[in-house]
């Protein structure tokens, strides 16, 4: 089942469930299917970690990290399906950051991994859009956090609608061509693993978002490209990167 929130041409926000893609309009204008807190973690696929293994063994960082760094995606940066994402005047080109989306259910604070599934209402595709930046411990605001960065959607798809979701293909088009393959069996904490670890310290919220994580080496999109994002039964994200001077004209 597909749970997704529309505006209608009249523009009433209608909360939308559909049995399949098929079913979908592609004239509605989709808002984020949710609208919880979103969080996420860094450095959460085995092979990007693994490539930074000596660097995050040097100074400033000692260590490589043993709990998940997190960040937060605030109310500014989410936007749903098909919109326009303008990209600011200092910024040439973002990471388009392909996250699986975890959607949880109801109220979850030391969640059990073997119960991680009760709280898990649904998946959603998430483009994490990012400005290029090379540290990973101090808080990145500037890089995660501009206005519209968080492109989500287009709908949630039911938790027992995906049966493995640390398995899942991901693909990266940049106007129509791949750029990046992933699979979500690279994850260094699973779905239930990274949810019961985040929950250990923080509650979440029913409607909140968790991200399991940005794959390695996220293709660069600059203003004009149009970034799809395809998850394995979810379906497709569309975000297109315009510049500053087309909004000012």
């Amino acid at each position: 089942m597909l749970r997704g929130r529309v505006v209608l041409p009249e523009g009433q926000v209608v909360e939308t469930v559909f049995a399949s893609a098929a079913e979908c309009a592609s004239s509605f204008r989709w808002l984020p299917p949710v609208e919880g807190t979103v969080v996420g973690a860094l450095l959460n696929y085995r092979d990007e970690l693994d490539a930074l293994d000596n660097a995050l063994s040097a100074p400033p960082y000692q260590a490589p990290p043993k709990a998940p760094i997190l960040y937060l995606k605030p109310a500014n940066t989410r936007i749903g399906h098909g919109h326009d994402v303008v990209l600011p005047a200092d910024v040439d080109g973002v990471w388009a950051g392909a996250c699986l989306g975890v959607v949880i259910s109801r109220t979850a604070t030391r969640v059990p991994v073997l119960r991680a599934a009760d709280f898990i209402a649904g998946y959603t595709i998430v483009n994490d859009l990012t400005v290029p930046h090379a540290s990973y411990y101090r808080p990145a605001i500037r890089h995660k956090c501009r206005d519209g960065f968080c492109p989500m959607g287009p709908w949630t798809v039911d938790r027992d609608d995906v049966p493995d979701a640390d398995a899942l293909d991901i693909t990266v088009r940049i106007n129509g061509e791949i750029k990046q393959r992933a699979n979500t069996s690279r994850l260094v904490r699973p779905v239930a693993q990274l949810l019961a670890d985040v929950t250990a310290f923080m509650t979440l919220e029913a409607g909140d978002v968790l991200l399991v994580g940005m794959p390695e080496n996220p293709p660069l999109a600059r203003a004009g490209d149009r970034i799809d994002i395809d998850i394995a039964r979810i379906g497709t994200l569309t975000t297109t990167l315009i510049c500053q001077s087309e909004v000012s004209r």
